[in-house]
């Protein structure tokens, strides 16, 4: 009996989505055992049930009646195997650094994802390179004929679904120049201490490298330009893959002079280009608008309203607003210049 593959945490995905890679790599330095089932919410694993959303990936947590439940998001579900796995923590003991790893993460996340969509789908040799891959990452016994055709299904709905990200002809130039920007700024983190907070990884670097393992090695395009701008960056994405050797120590993490020194370039970013995009999404979901106009980075920005987001900004301002006295005021002259003070105010 394999009593040792019962007590691996399942999870289905695909390795084509970031957020699913992004928790690989976490479940591999945290050590903790698992089981991938590679698939899609179009042919579910048997005998597993659906989550409420149709996300990758779906975790299956077993719950307090000993029945199994679907769950997805996974910045809370890395939360969630912080309470339940002991040791190897990606999130650093110093709240005020704490809270800059849950900026960072959620940058990654919310922002990074419009690039990864943008070059996967604006652009016809990606478009061509991505859609079969797709088909094949769930299907790989699919006849070719069969397959191409899925392809170009798959390619036309995502092609047409690419301004619900905020990809267009509009906003291609921003989405392009923010993500050169932050190769350079991912360049300089890595050159100056291994990870983005420190010695260690975080649940950022994670968030970081899951939308990276697209960017930087599947779209043709972005991977060619993230190649010439930083063989590092290239590098730490292969590194990152498995992390399971490190062994992290306390004093691996940033002071928060080190953190003063190192990370306020890619906090004025996020202040430069997604707090912009927050709270004129969040100012329309509150005003039911269905799409929204702002500027970012002294560029037009236009796109539908993204609900999820609003709330990830309220998250945020509540996350902060639950500091302590002197934590917020370490917060507030960590973002001080960079645009993402209000967060704190």
């Amino acid at each position: 009996m394999d009593t040792a593959g019962e007590n691996r945490l399942k999870l289905m995905g695909a390795p084509g989505s970031p957020y699913t890679r992004k928790m690989l790599a976490l479940l591999r330095y945290r050590r903790i055992p698992y089981a991938i089932l590679w698939g899609g919410h179009q042919n579910p694993p048997p005998g597993l049930p659906q989550p409420k959303v149709k996300l990758l990936p779906t975790f299956y947590f077993p719950d307090a009646k000993g029945d199994v439940e679907a769950v997805v998001d996974s910045t809370p579900i890395a939360r969630r195997l912080e309470q339940e796995y002991a040791g190897r923590s990606v999130i650093p003991e110093n709240p005020a650094l704490a809270f800059l790893n849950e900026l960072i993460e959620d940058y990654a996340d919310e922002w990074l994802t419009k690039a990864m969509f943008h070059y996967r789908w604006y652009f016809e040799a990606d478009r061509d390179n991505a859609a079969p891959l797709l088909v094949y990452w769930s299907l790989p016994t699919l006849a070719a004929p069969d397959a191409q055709m899925m392809a170009d299904m798959f390619s036309k709905r995502q092609t047409e679904r690419l301004y619900v990200v905020g990809s267009n002809d509009v906003t291609a130039s921003t989405i392009e120049t923010s993500y050169l920007r932050f190769i350079d700024l991912l360049d300089a983190l890595l050159q100056s201490a291994g990870y983005v907070l420190g010695a260690r990884p975080s649940s950022a670097d994670f968030a970081i490298y899951g939308q990276l393992t697209q960017l930087a090695i599947v779209e043709p395009t972005s991977a060619a330009l993230t190649r010439a701008r930083s063989a590092r960056v290239r590098a730490w994405l292969d590194r990152m893959e498995d992390l399971s050797g490190v062994e992290p120590s306390g004093g691996d993490w940033f002071t928060l002079e080190q953190a003063a020194e190192h990370l306020k370039p890619l906090l004025s970013e996020i202040g430069r280009v997604y707090l912009p995009f927050l709270k004129a999404n969040a100012a329309a979901v509150v005003a039911g608008r269905s799409e929204f106009e702002t500027e970012i980075d002294g560029q037009v920005w236009t796109q539908p309203t993204f609900p999820y987001q609003a709330k990830c900004l309220q998250h945020l301002r509540e996350t902060a607003g639950a500091l302590s006295g002197n934590v917020r005021n370490e917060v507030q002259q960590l973002l001080s210049g960079t645009g993402c003070e209000e967060l704190v105010g």
